[in-house]
């Protein structure tokens, strides 16, 4: 414990004199806002949450403004993380480096317009805490968010109201393209513990094929009120390769591969009145997986997922609220899986499934308040929930289910200060009700759920 407390009075020490380097006239603004003119708070909440203008933004495929000739930024983050209880059965540390200060990750973009009607957004990031295929804590760099994208729009016969808006997108993320932040890649907690405990269940379009894919769609946005989007996703492989590198691709367990061109829509209903802004809508996607990855000639697995969304905005001056909610629906039919596995000869590594079909449930509800767009609070609840499967959710580890299911529920509250527009100081607690199907010995070994409880101390700088 004592430990503990001098290692946050360092974290707190770092916070300082990294804010007095950055307050310097010498500090450059992220790509967008030199290309727009605009100051952060123009496009965002707080990064990476949109405002009605950054969502306008995105949607004009990052060409608002005038073209730079250096199109780039560079974003860092350093952090604290304390797992109230990060010892298994055995007296071992469950995940790396907790109780220490660490420079978690460090990103480079390429953002910006390429003429009036091509814009985008590449990122590369090393990650400092990437764990590889033996377990090993390692730094590694690989291709992190992608999204290019071609638009056009067209005005009404005056010229004085935008009717439409329509492009097409190819990114590396399904969800990332999508400009409200109630979906998956853009959604709250904004940044996660890079060394927190993870639950055993998430669904597949929440998060578990970024950068292992390639996606192609076209949308339309009409009269800043209707939005429709169809895409595909396929195996980054081949001319899309790019779109996954880094990633392992070689090894049974790396990235999920996709069979053929996989569906995923969007549809949202938007209104904006005075400083309030609302959408409803609803996402999702079917994808058929292989069971291994390097085995793309065996029959496959199928993932629906199917999501319903809610956001709504009243950005003022002093104050600020939003709110997001998202409801997701995954329906499992394990009919490559299954049949191999009662045959003696599962296929892929990992857990195989005692079910031919289950259903994974998500429910996300946040709410945030910020003053003055500089101090914020953010209080979210999350609970997964479904079908009970002792193949996939088994025991024998911190992250197994000793009943074999996947239920876990958890808040998390964060605290958010930003001195200046490109520098957020952030303070995050998650409190785990349950995990991984209990609140108590969830794992067999009389580990409970607050026992996942975290800390997470973070300063994130970009420029």
């Amino acid at each position: 414990m004592r430990r503990s407390v001098g290692n946050l009075w360092m974290f707190a020490v770092w916070i300082g004199m990294a804010w007095m380097a950055l307050v310097s006239p010498s500090l450059a603004v992220p790509a967008y806002a030199r290309q727009t003119g605009q100051a952060c708070v123009a496009c965002h909440v707080s990064f990476p949450e949109l405002t009605p203008y950054g969502r306008r933004f995105k949607l004009s495929g990052y060409t608002i403004g005038k073209r730079q000739d250096l199109p780039l930024a560079v974003m860092a983050q350093m952090g604290y993380t304390d797992v109230r209880n990060n010892k298994d059965d055995q007296g071992q540390p469950i995940v790396p480096k907790t109780d220490q200060i660490i420079g978690s990750a460090a990103s480079l973009f390429v953002a910006g317009k390429i003429n009036d009607h091509i814009g985008g957004w590449i990122q590369w990031t090393y990650n400092n805490l990437f764990v590889n295929s033996n377990g090993q804590t390692k730094g590694h760099s690989g291709i992190d968010n992608t999204d290019l994208r071609v638009t056009g729009s067209s005005a009404d016969a005056d010229s004085t109201e935008l009717r439409w808006l329509y492009g097409l997108t190819v990114n590396n993320n399904p969800t990332l393209q999508d400009v409200w932040n109630s979906t998956p890649a853009m959604g709250f907690p904004f940044t996660l513990p890079p060394n927190g405990i993870s639950q055993i269940a998430t669904t597949l379009i929440d998060g578990k094929l970024a950068q292992q894919v390639a996606g192609v769609g076209g949308y339309v946005f009409w009269n800043q009120q209707v939005y429709v989007e169809l895409s595909g996703y396929q195996a980054a492989d081949g001319f899309f390769s790019v779109l996954r590198r880094g990633q392992l691709t070689d090894e049974p367990g790396g990235v999920k591969r996709l069979d053929g061109f996989n569906p995923y829509w969007r549809v949202a209903y938007n209104r904006e009145w005075g400083a309030n802004s609302l959408m409803v809508g609803t996402f999702g996607a079917i994808f058929h997986v292989y069971p291994d990855n390097t085995m793309p000639f065996t029959p496959t697995d199928r993932f629906r997922d199917i999501a319903f969304d809610a956001q709504w905005q009243n950005i003022g001056d002093p104050n600020t609220y939003t709110m997001q909610f998202t409801h997701i629906i995954e329906s499992q039919d394990y009919r490559a899986s299954y049949p191999a596995t009662l045959e003696g000869t599962p296929i892929g590594v990992g857990p195989t499934p005692a079910n031919h079909g289950d259903t994974l449930v998500t429910d996300k509800l946040k709410f945030t308040y910020y003053y003055e767009r500089k101090y914020g609070g953010t209080l979210q609840v999350n609970r997964t929930h479904g079908s009970t499967d002792t193949g996939l959710y088994a025991p024998g580890s911190v992250t197994g289910s000793l009943n074999g299911k996947p239920d876990t529920t958890f808040f998390v509250a964060e605290l958010d200060y930003l001195p200046i527009q490109n520098v957020r100081l952030m303070l995050q607690y998650y409190d785990f009700v349950k995990f991984n199907g209990a609140g108590s010995n969830y794992d067999g070994s009389g580990r409970n759920a607050h026992d996942n409880n975290t800390l997470f101390a973070n300063v994130w700088v970009a420029f």
